[in-house]
């Protein structure tokens, strides 16, 4: 059983910046690939940026690449989501996930573990 604890969200004015981590526990870290998610109020989870198990291979959906970076230590079963430039249309609950297998993947029924997420509210 893999636990998945996020951190880091909270309030900024669009433009800003946050940094969210995802800490697991309970599984073989560096074998995931991992994910964030967002879901917005009313609207469904969708895919964010994914990271292959040792790290090399990222792949982010259109709507935030050059503004937001996934990173991971596998020493210290952490995954990051750096977020620049943010919008006000970045606000959601965003989630990490672990999928229990080393290649990227941007569906959620890819993924066998979820955390419980963390707010990021973006003002204009």
């Amino acid at each position: 059983q893999v636990q998945l604890v996020e951190s880091g969200g909270g309030l900024v004015q669009a433009g800003g910046s946050l940094g969210l981590s995802c800490a697991a526990s309970g599984g073989t870290f560096s074998n995931y690939a991992m994910g964030w998610f967002r879901q917005a109020p009313g609207k469904e989870r969708e895919f964010v940026a994914t990271i292959s198990s040792s790290g090399p291979y990222t792949y982010a959906t259109d709507s935030v690449k050059g503004r937001f970076t996934i990173s991971r230590d596998n020493a210290k079963n952490t995954v990051y989501l750096q977020m620049n430039s943010l919008k006000p249309e970045d606000t959601a609950v965003y989630y990490c996930a672990a999928r229990l297998t080393a290649s990227l993947a941007t569906r959620i029924g890819a993924y066998d573990y979820w955390g419980q997420g963390t707010q990021v509210t973006v003002s204009s």
